[in-house]
């Protein structure tokens, strides 16, 4: 399904919905054709009963799982903010250092960021980033500690450096770990198999008006499904059109360019 989050997202959703109504309302022709409205009132009672309790029960959980997947995706906003924040910091810092130490480390920065936005968050959207990796994050550690300490004009602006160092890469795992898929299987499948008894229930009840039992049906298998697939597609929060926005590396980059 992920080539669905690559679409405009009104379009997905569309094609969600669609498909979904259309299963719903093929199973509910099919019942209607086979059992008349008369058979189908004598379960209205017991049925009733049951729905409202199903319902409220599916409903709360919906209500969790959209709760959860929305809070991940806003932790991965923020930790992707925190991080280019972190690269903007060291980049002035790196100010304050000495020659060479200042264009090693301000080219680092840059080289960095750069790679985030064109290259890691395109792997992450593939699932094939690493927490740790051989890339520009390695290699910008690796040229901070291979740095003169006299490159430094004070202990104080090094141990700064350091920290800042540490949670660059202390938020570049954060956006790792948040960007994996949140939402475990046998929650998918609990959510499925809800989604089709609560509109498998609708068959039980047999309205004398058709029409109005399949537009309840309709509206019922869109809404569920719509909101199955936002919670899809905030479990991918660095995949296709709806994914966290890149605009504050650009803004970094831009900064760091313009230096």
């Amino acid at each position: 399904m992920e080539f669905l989050l690559k679409l405009w997202p009104p379009i997905s959703f569309f094609i969600v919905s669609a498909v979904a109504t259309a299963f719903a309302l093929t199973g509910l022709y099919l019942v209607r054709k086979k059992y008349p409205a008369e058979v189908l009132k004598e379960n209205h009672e017991v049925a009733a009963i049951i729905f409202n309790a199903f319902g409220l029960f599916y409903g709360v959980m919906l209500a969790f799982v959209v709760f959860v997947t929305w809070s991940g995706y806003s932790d991965a906003t923020k930790d992707l903010e925190m991080e280019a924040n972190l690269a903007d910091d060291l980049f002035h810092i790196s100010k304050a250092f000495q020659e060479p130490a200042r264009t090693v480390m301000q080219k680092g920065m840059l080289d960095y960021v750069t790679s985030v936005e064109k290259d890691e968050l395109e792997r992450m959207a593939q699932g094939e980033i690493e927490i740790h990796s051989s890339g520009t994050m390695s290699g910008l550690i690796t040229a901070f500690y291979q740095l003169d300490e006299k490159s430094f004009p004070n202990k104080q602006i090094y141990a700064e450096a350091l920290s800042r160092l540490n949670n660059l890469a202390e938020y570049r795992r954060l956006r790792i770990f948040t960007g994996n898929d949140t939402v475990p299987p046998v929650v998918w499948l609990v959510l499925f198999v809800g989604a089709v008894f609560t509109v498998c229930f609708n068959y039980l009840f047999g309205m004398k008006n058709v029409r109005a039992q399949f537009l309840i049906t309709a509206t019922l298998t869109v809404t569920m499904s719509q909101i199955l697939f936002l919670i899809y597609v905030l479990d991918h929060p660095f995949t296709g059109a709806s994914r966290i926005s890149t605009e504050p590396l650009r803004q970094v980059i831009e900064v760091m360019q313009a230096k």
